[in-house]
């Protein structure tokens, strides 16, 4: 519960203090996170930290996750790690970065299918390893993946679509380890 607890508070709280560290040279709606995590950034350590911190606990609630299905939790850590390399290979400060772009790309596209490939079919599954709800949520990460790309390829409003997608994908962790939680007490016996 802690560790996938922290995602989204230490994803959301990142960007947030290292964009106040930023001032107003930073535009949350056209430049992505990753400008944040830039070397030469105000707050890129703030931003750093948070990315390190959210890729451990992407590995730590993958390891934990014990009901969920080995594909799924091996994408979730995978998901980690290349979160973990994001934060080691910052893009620079101005234009892109092929190998940074490489490893968000894993990242997004490995913590987009980590709820499917956990998902399991027995009757008596928690809520959120069901194949209709571990579906949606890949679906609708997908669906926010394809939008920031988009977002970044016309020049409108990639930070935006970034921000909705990422929270997305810390948040699900959250949202199955509660319904597995949830799941357990429900079949403790009453006395």
């Amino acid at each position: 519960m802690l560790s996938s607890g922290c995602a989204p508070v230490l994803l959301a709280g990142g960007w947030a203090i290292a964009a106040v560290l930023e001032g107003p040279a930073y535009d949350p709606v056209s430049q992505t996170i990753s400008v944040l995590a830039a070397y030469g950034a105000a707050g890129f350590w703030v931003m750093t930290g948070g990315l390190l911190a959210l890729g451990a606990c992407h590995l730590l609630t993958a390891l934990g996750l014990r009901p969920a299905a080995l594909a799924g939790r091996v994408a979730l850590a995978g998901g980690g790690a290349a979160t973990l390399g994001v934060a080691l290979v910052p893009a620079p400060s101005s234009g892109g970065s092929l190998r940074h772009g490489f490893i968000a790309g894993a990242g997004f596209a490995l913590l987009a299918v980590w709820p499917v490939l956990a998902a399991d079919r027995r009757r008596d599954t928690p809520w959120g390893l069901r194949p209709a709800p571990s579906l949606a949520a890949t679906a609708l990460m997908t669906v926010g993946a394809a939008w920031f790309l988009l977002e970044l390829h016309r020049h409108g409003a990639p930070g935006v679509a970034e921000r909705v997608v990422t929270c997305i994908q810390s948040l699900w962790p959250f949202v199955v380890v509660a319904s597995c939680v949830r799941h357990a007490d429900d079949d403790r016996p009453v006395v």
